[in-house]
């Protein structure tokens, strides 16, 4: 019998992730992305490459229900963003969704333990136990009393990856993840983000400049000119 895709769904098992024909301009009417269409199954990992301003950080906040789009579909987790409002989009991020930035994005007012269960905290999905093994996995174990400002940039994503994991989110977003970090550390971070995905079952999908890290990803999709190539 042959399969039946419609919106996502494959013989009635959704994708985790489908984003069909979308478009979006810039303000003043500047157009970035043109029908863009990429799907991402349960605990794959992806691979978006391009140059800068080829749209890729602009497609990453439209999967994390961050920004809206102006044409086409995203279909999260089985939901279809454009009938979400602002609170709807925000529930569906605490439960599908966890993001990794280049710029780490840790609260300095928190400790490395308060940082690590802070999204898990606002998911109401805390699991200590599973918090634990990530700071060891991660190398953190020693440094749960320290604050941000005393780690450094490779410390500080490690951080940014376990409070990402701590609530065992479907879809992890990681844009340019390694991008402030020298060679050595970049290679240990990423080795330990495909690590824990894998483990979590969690889809990945990582905005990336290096052809040697999307090497290392389950797929690629190159977007140029607003369009995946």
């Amino acid at each position: 019998m042959a399969l039946h895709i419609v919106a996502g769904i494959v013989q009635g098992v959704f994708m985790l992730l489908n984003i069909e024909k979308v478009q979006k301009s810039y303000p003043g009417g500047r157009p970035v992305l043109r029908d863009v269409s990429l799907t991402l199954d349960h605990g794959q990992t992806l691979a978006l490459t391009g140059e800068s301003g080829s749209g890729k950080s602009t497609l990453l906040n439209l999967a994390a229900a961050l920004d809206s789009f102006d044409g086409g579909e995203i279909t999260l987790d089985g939901t279809a963003l454009s009938t979400l409002d602002d609170r709807g989009r925000a529930a569906l991020r605490r439960q599908s969704v966890s993001l990794v930035f280049q710029q780490f994005n840790l609260i300095p007012s928190l400790t490395v333990a308060q940082n690590l269960s802070f999204h898990a905290r606002l998911a109401n999905r805390e699991d200590t136990e599973w918090t634990a093994q990530l700071a060891e996995r991660l190398g953190l174990s020693d440094l749960l009393a320290r604050y941000p400002e005393n780690l450094s940039g490779g410390q500080q994503q490690r951080v940014a990856i376990g409070r990402a994991m701590a609530p065992r989110p479907k879809l992890l977003l990681a844009d340019e993840p390694t991008g402030n970090l020298d060679e050595t550390a970049s290679a240990t971070v990423l080795d330990l983000m495909l690590s824990l995905v894998a483990e979590a079952g969690t889809a990945l999908l990582l905005v990336t400049h290096s052809l040697d890290i999307a090497a290392r990803l389950d797929r690629r999709a190159h977007l140029t000119g607003g369009h995946i190539a």
